[in-house]
């Protein structure tokens, strides 16, 4: 058994996050039935505006949620979403219009925008150990990837057996399933952040702090090239298989498999790999391979179809799965240690809402490009999207990236707290440690680079008068 799954708070929490996304799966697959149910030839477009109302839900609540989570018991918190996802799933049988399917969506998704950078955010406290968390990470991945793979075979035995409305039945009793195993865990409590300004202002401080953390501006441009690659397996995968293979709707399962496929290979592989490189190495290899393999699919989709270039496409599509895996797995790391524990919610919350803009970017310029200038063109300006966010996270990360750094208070008074082990400089009291951006640390330091204290050090001592 994984280190992590000794835990007995974290198995819990593991297994309600794959209840949950089998139910979610479910949903998936039953909504896009629905919705042929009430739309007919015009389904596409009902999914097509669900898809979006649901990426501007992920977008604009996730950092309002980040911002006030502090405030709530984490585990009442998880809970009362789970059971809104459970109810609302219950609702959607009983649709008879398609603007019910909007806001039914709207308030899933909004639960769902809540739900899981909460979610992620209390992983690495109920795991401190960095073994634990990166396996924890891992297995998350793993848990997506056969979601996708599963859920869709699960569907096609129920929908054998039952009529579609009943696999909604199947996500209620999912989410209410992981509200109980959540209810059943002991959580850390919320830290109070201490931060001036109202919910606005907390909701914007995870922005500020992607802003301000070259390691977390580099993450960004991960993400999107992890989005420009990603953006053709997900939109186009039917395309090719269709137009340019020829090939039944079977092969599309297939290549979605395919990617599935190197998805959790790598996923298995980067706790041991994470041990021996350093994040930045890693994520940084696997975003620059991205635009190499997109070439590549520019070059397959304009070669004409045969036995070999199908089967070069399905290793092509499994190897993007593998190199997203090798971004997206240690991002969790990388915003752990770029964040102070009370403000972690509005990290993951930040880092999930900037995401899914990535995708919400990619999307539409895969889906149109496709449709009017063809496939090579599509992969090779998604290629070029990618390397261009690669290139961006490999200057803007910087190569010697310690956690301690040197720096130099000018806007606090000598005798503040903390200020205790401060030593005296020409700019002004000065010393090291874990570096983040919270209200002590309003900008990254110049000496980024510098992790030594200066020679000779002499306390700092607070002027006369000042007390303490």
């Amino acid at each position: 058994m994984p280190a992590a799954l000794r835990n007995r708070t974290y198995r819990h929490l593991f297994a309600a996050q794959v209840i949950a996304l089998v139910g979610t799966g479910l949903a998936t697959v039953a909504l896009s039935l629905l919705a042929y149910d009430l739309a007919g030839d015009a389904a596409a477009a009902v999914l097509g505006t669900a898809l979006a109302i649901k990426m501007v839900a992920y977008i604009a609540i996730a950092p309002i949620v980040g911002a006030v989570a502090d405030r709530i018991p984490r585990r009442a918190l998880l809970v009362a979403l789970d059971l809104t996802r459970a109810g609302v799933a219950l609702t959607l049988p009983f649709v008879t219009q398609i603007w019910q399917i909007y806001v039914l969506i709207f308030l899933l998704q909004t639960a769902s925008a809540a739900f899981t950078p909460t979610f992620q955010a209390t992983i690495p406290q109920v795991l401190p150990a960095e073994r634990d968390y990166t396996q924890a990470l891992s297995m998350s991945r793993l848990a997506y990837d056969l979601e996708s793979l599963f859920s869709p075979a699960l569907a096609a035995g129920l929908l054998a057996l039952v009529s579609y409305d009943r696999l909604f039945v199947g996500t209620t009793v999912g989410f209410a399933a992981s509200a109980a195993l959540v209810a059943s865990t002991v959580l850390p409590k919320p830290v109070p952040v201490e931060r001036t300004g109202g919910v606005y202002a907390k909701a914007a401080f995870g922005t500020r702090l992607f802003r301000a953390t070259p390691r977390l501006r580099a993450l960004l441009a991960l993400d999107l090239a992890v989005a420009a690659a990603g953006a053709i397996v997900f939109v186009d995968t039917v395309v090719v298989v269709h137009d340019h293979f020829d090939r039944p709707a079977s092969a599309v399962s297939l290549a979605l498999g395919a990617y599935g496929a190197g998805s959790m290979s790598a996923a298995l592989l980067l706790p041991r790999l994470l041990r021996r490189f350093a994040d930045r190495a890693v994520m940084l290899a696997a975003a620059l391979a991205l635009p190499v393999i997109l070439a590549c699919v520019a070059g397959l989709t304009a070669t004409a179809p045969g036995a070999w270039t199908w089967s070069l496409l399905l290793s092509a599509w499994a190897a993007i799965g593998a190199a997203s895996s090798a971004v997206l797995t240690p991002g969790g790391r990388v915003l752990r240690r770029s964040a102070a524990d009370p403000d972690l919610p509005a990290a993951f919350a930040a880092q999930f809402s900037l995401s899914h803009g990535c995708w919400l970017l990619t999307y539409p310029l895969a889906g149109r490009l496709a449709t009017a200038a063809g496939l090579p063109v599509t992969a090779i300006v998604l290629a070029v999207v990618a390397s261009a966010a690669g290139t961006v996270a490999a200057t803007t990360w910087p190569t010697h990236d310690p956690l301690r750094l040197a720096h130099v208070h000018a806007d606090l008074p000598a005798d503040h707290p903390h200020l205790t082990d401060a030593v005296h400089s020409a700019a002004g009291p000065r010393h090291d440690h874990h570096y983040v951006i919270d209200r002590h640390h309003h900008r990254w330091p110049e000496e980024a680079s510098t992790t030594r204290r200066p020679r000779r050090p002499r306390r700092l001592r607070a002027p006369m008068g000042t007390g303490g």
